[in-house]
């Protein structure tokens, strides 16, 4: 068992969920209904915030989900979700859904998005500090210094800083 409060690596809580999408799921058409796959993008994400944190976490935001393509009934969505930057009591967690269908075994890339949670603590409800991460390989190293700007962005679409404020977007609009 992982000493709880120490640094870990991305691998460590890396989280896949897997559904069979079925006739309850979907829509008129026959595809997975949007509303229960960011449910289960929101599921996905949670376990693997926790995973890392080991202590409750809440969802705090969620950055732009635009569906690329349906997911049929019948087909298999493969939700896989890792933690990309922790702050101080916040962190960030990326999820890449693919399709599988079932007859043939393509997959195909559905969506992708980044969520953000707070850990809570919980007898006082309040936020608590997140272990680090440890980054091991170049396309975690991309998403871990990318985090700083969608940060800094959520924060000024918020209201809870002023574009002036921010440090790393800065250089994007210098």
């Amino acid at each position: 068992m992982e000493e709880k409060g120490a640094i870990k690596t991305v691998d460590k809580s890396i989280t896949t969920m897997t559904q069979l999408v079925m006739p309850n799921d979907t829509n008129h058409l026959g595809n997975l209904m949007g509303g229960n796959l960011m449910k289960w993008m929101d599921i996905v994400c949670a376990m693997c915030a926790m995973r890392h944190a080991q202590i409750p976490v809440v969802t705090a935001s969620v950055d732009n989900i635009s569906f690329k393509g349906p997911i049929n009934l019948g087909e298999i969505c493969i939700l896989t979700a890792q933690v990309t930057r922790v702050f101080n009591t916040s962190l960030e967690v990326y999820v890449r859904v693919h399709a599988e269908n079932t007859l043939s075994g393509n997959r195909r890339k559905c969506n992708e998005a980044y969520f953000t949670f707070v850990a809570i603590d919980k007898v006082t409800n309040k936020p608590q500090p997140v272990p680090p991460v440890q980054i091991t390989n170049e396309r975690q190293e991309e998403l871990f210094n990318g985090a700083l700007r969608r940060r800094e962005l959520r924060l000024i679409l918020a209201g809870r800083m002023k574009p002036q404020e921010a440090k790393d977007l800065k250089q994007l609009f210098a």
